[in-house]
């Protein structure tokens, strides 16, 4: 089992990169794992994964990465087709079939999946209850597959609070964590607030924030990221730390340098995850 800090790279990270492109990147920078999506590039292609998924798995080894999760989006955006809507179950789980075969035959343990959102007259409990109903076929059929599903709570979902999280994890069973502690912080969570999510973390992606601002400089957020990983690893977490730093319009996520960031990001890791002698 590997130790606390083992690194991957989000592929969106390198939005006008190929994928071959942005393993090498990772390589150069000693981050061995890359994560991928379908979204902002390099991005997989969701009708050559779910016409073919062992074909394009196959071209995916080829490239010689390893792949610690996959970002899946079952509609086109946040609100198509999302885990909060019923009458989008059936096509989603034949999809997820689809997604299945694909992360086994290119041996990626984890997929991420976002909860859903509030629809028109739908508060939060209630799509809690939908999200969760859709979500407990998801994840048998993942645990059946030898995959780990996750949802990742975000900004603009219906999982905006630390307790609501516990709640959905209580209602389905086998269901895990991609714990960005950025999108609470962004919205004035605390870390102690968030810690209480850390034991149910299966993929963990990393990057600096404060309340407001869901990406910001490493030196200007308020993610107390030493104390951070000390959580993770007082429960056990072995999981991919996968560094998040993005280039993009949502959030306002623009004004960072990603390739900078990135590197700050895995040398304080590499410190306070390295033995007391190599230090």
């Amino acid at each position: 089992m590997q130790q606390l800090g083992a690194l991957s790279l989000t592929s969106w990270s390198l939005t006008h990169c190929t994928l071959g492109e942005a393993a090498n990147i990772g390589r150069a920078l000693g981050i061995e794992g890359l994560d991928l999506g379908l979204l902002h590039g390099p991005a997989l292609a969701k009708g050559r994964l779910l016409a073919d998924p062992e074909a394009l798995a196959g071209e995916i080894r080829r490239l010689g990465i390893i792949c610690p999760n996959l970002y899946w989006l079952f509609g086109n955006g946040l609100v198509d087709r999302n885990l909060a809507d019923p009458e989008a179950r059936a096509a989603n789980e034949a999809d997820f079939r689809r997604v299945l075969a694909f992360a086994t035959a290119a041996s990626i343990p984890t997929i991420f999946v976002l909860p859903g959102v509030c629809g028109r007259g739908i508060g939060r409990e209630a799509a809690l209850e939908r999200s969760a109903a859709s979500l407990r076929p998801l994840a048998a059929m993942a645990g059946d597959a030898g995959v780990t599903l996750t949802v990742e709570p975000h900004v603009g979902g219906f999982l905006e609070s630390p307790g609501l999280t516990l709640a959905l994890l209580d209602a389905v069973p086998g269901l895990k964590l991609t714990l960005d502690y950025a999108h609470f912080a962004c919205l004035g969570f605390t870390q102690g607030e968030i810690d209480p999510l850390a034991p149910h973390a299966a993929h963990v992606h990393l990057r600096q924030a404060r309340p407001g601002a869901l990406q910001c400089k490493l030196e200007h957020g308020t993610l107390n990221f030493p104390a951070m990983l000390a959580t993770l690893a007082g429960h056990g977490y072995r999981g991919r730390l996968a560094i998040e730093y993005v280039h993009q319009g949502y959030m306002d996520t623009l004004h960072d340098d990603v390739l900078s960031e990135t590197i700050k990001m895995r040398d304080l890791v590499r410190l306070q995850t390295a033995s007391p002698a190599a230090r």
